[in-house]
């Protein structure tokens, strides 16, 4: 079986447990289990780390194919990889071993790069990290640390010699959880505030390596919003072929308007995919292409799904807005890939710039 088959079969589900996911605002720490346990953690690691060194196309259709079925698990395992493999290959060769057997291990991982200043520059911390004996101290917070709750390591950064550094560090009692995570939509990834009181971070835990390598968030980013708005489409054509209307005694999907509308979401889902499937394939040849590519792939994808989505509450009517209904659902998810880093404005910004540089 292969692995977007896996996922497939994994998505079938967390679809049936995403509803109470979303309503309870709870950890869907079950489907992240599951994964783990089939390999999806260890799949696109190198060889040398104990990988298997898959493609980066693959991983979009499975990111896709999962974010479909529970976006909420989509995104916990996206920023859950992206710190895992960002410290595999940021850090020197001991650092980059441990953190791949932990991996391995089920050891959860998480970002806490975002500051409540800094806007979308998550790269870029404001936050100073002040020398001590064997590292640096940082008193400050991060925000949307999707799954913090559940991490064993996190990937923090901050300013050390007015540049940006970035560790590993395990969560201590100087780190506090704000539990004040009670969004509108990806309701279970409890992406919470952490604040740093005199936290240690540990010289021997920076990553002192910065390569090309790719990372799963920018290359993931786009395909979570396709996944949203796979569903959402399907929620929709489920709803309109269900739909009679009293007076034709024809169901809503004969109606010229709705397929109109529908192709038009249909084609443009179908582009967003093939733009985020080609930066999949720029990073999978390791060009460097594959960075500003992923802006225009998460752009498009980002207003696609919530294009989608309003279409299908449209579509749904009356029955669409109520809470029972996925529709509901499937809109509120879709207006979060727009305000993920780098937002849909901060996109718009770095590709109109290089269109407009001569």
């Amino acid at each position: 079986m292969s692995w977007v088959e896996q996922a497939a079969e994994l998505a079938g589900e967390f679809a049936q447990r995403a509803a109470e996911f979303d309503e309870t605002a709870q950890l869907p720490t079950v489907n992240l289990r599951r994964l783990h346990e089939a390999g999806f953690d260890m799949a696109w690691l190198p060889h040398n780390h104990g990988g298997q060194g898959l493609s980066w196309v693959t991983f979009g259709r499975v990111l896709a194919t999962i974010a479909s079925a529970c976006p909420s698990t989509a995104t916990i395992w996206l920023m859950h990889l992206g710190a895992a493999y960002g410290l595999v290959h940021m850090s020197g060769e001991d650092n980059a071993g441990f953190f791949a057997r932990e991996l391995a291990g089920g050891k959860r991982f998480a970002n806490a790069l975002s500051e409540p200043t800094s806007g979308n520059l998550f790269l870029m911390p404001l936050q100073t990290a002040r020398p001590t004996d064997g590292g640096f101290v940082l008193d400050g917070a991060k925000r949307f640390v999707s799954g913090c709750e559940i991490a064993d390591y996190l990937l923090v950064n901050a300013l050390v010699d007015d540049a940006p550094a970035f560790f590993g560090i395990t969560p201590d009692d100087t780190l506090k959880l704000v539990p004040i995570w009670d969004s509108v939509g990806l309701r279970a990834t409890r992406s919470q505030l952490i604040t740093f009181e005199g936290t240690v971070l540990p010289e021997d835990r920076r990553c002192t390596r910065f390569t090309e390598e790719p990372n799963p968030i920018p290359i993931g980013l786009p395909f979570l919003s396709i996944g949203v708005a796979e569903a959402a489409l399907a929620a929709l054509r489920q709803h309109a072929a269900g739909r009679v209307i009293p007076t034709t005694g024809q169901p809503l999907a004969d109606m010229q308007w709705v397929q109109f509308a529908a192709a038009t979401e249909h084609v443009r889902l179908r582009a967003a995919t093939l733009l985020a499937a080609h930066t999949a394939w720029l990073a999978d040849q390791r060009s460097p292409l594959a960075n500003p590519s992923s802006l225009e792939a998460k752009l498009l994808a980002n207003e696609v799904a919530k294009d989608v989505a309003a279409l299908g509450v449209k579509v749904g009517g009356g029955s669409g807005y109520l809470k029972n209904s996925p529709i509901q659902r499937h809109f509120r998810d879709a207006q979060a890939g727009a305000l993920m880093a780098y937002s849909a404005e901060v996109c718009q910004a770095e590709i109109g710039k290089a269109i407009m540089t001569p």
